[in-house]
């Protein structure tokens, strides 16, 4: 039997429940969908906290809580997102969330879909770098699925001046990255742990917004979103 592929999804928070904590369930629909288009792949699915998370960890800061507290409430929020579609997505996928990297593996020998969130608390880390973490583990090809378009030279969320980029090297998107400062919870395409890992291992990483764009990747034919590698 041919070995099947296997791709590792950061799926970010926000595009689970985007707004208020109210769940996108047509979202959801079609993400099923596209795994049942690739009965061929196994899928690693990273679940994020989005605005969910984001809530708890500045209730934790007003409360004068420190940063390990705010993201263990994050940690919390994207294992719960990971139990939540697990449920969704049936037989396909694992009944029990992962905690490391050893239960990742053994789970997708079972499933066509492991869910998972991040799986301990590590400094200056977010579920990016969990998903690449993982990637990096099980040599596989990784794909950033986020709420906006790709990779751009600033927030075009706040800044309509913002430039696409379509694609950049690893070193030139680490280096990005890092001159963002971490806080728990942020809101960047993928945190600095994360591009320090497809750095040193060099992981063909893509950034799209769209499950299209997933599903042309995998098919291995053109997106439009943005491309990090050599």
């Amino acid at each position: 039997m041919k070995k099947k592929d296997v791709w590792v999804i950061s799926l970010g928070g926000s595009r689970i429940a985007p707004k208020k904590g109210k769940v996108d369930f047509h979202f959801i629909k079609k993400f099923e969908v596209l795994i049942e288009k690739h009965p061929d792949v196994k899928f690693v699915v990273v679940t994020g906290g989005g605005a969910t998370a984001r809530n708890y960890i500045s209730a934790l800061k007003k409360l004068r809580q420190g940063v390990k507290k705010q993201s263990e409430a994050g940690i919390a929020v994207t294992r719960f997102h990971a139990s939540f579609l697990s449920r969704i997505f049936g037989r396909k996928a694992n009944s029990v969330i992962p905690m490391n990297m050893k239960k990742v593996k053994s789970l997708l020998r079972k499933n066509q879909v492991v869910f998972s969130g991040a799986l301990r608390y590590r400094k200056k880390q977010t579920s990016d770098g969990t998903a690449a973490s993982i990637a990096a583990h099980l040599k596989s090809k990784f794909i950033n699925l986020t709420d906006i378009k790709g990779i751009y030279t600033e927030n075009p969320k706040t800044n309509k001046k913002a430039r696409f980029i379509k694609k950049i090297s690893w070193k030139n998107f680490e280096k990005m990255a890092s001159g963002i400062k971490f806080k728990a919870g942020q809101h960047f395409v993928l945190d600095q742990d994360a591009a320090r890992t497809i750095l040193e291992k060099r992981i063909p990483t893509y950034i799209v917004g769209s499950l299209e764009d997933v599903h042309s990747i995998v098919s291995g034919e053109s997106f439009k979103g943005s491309l990090v590698s050599g």
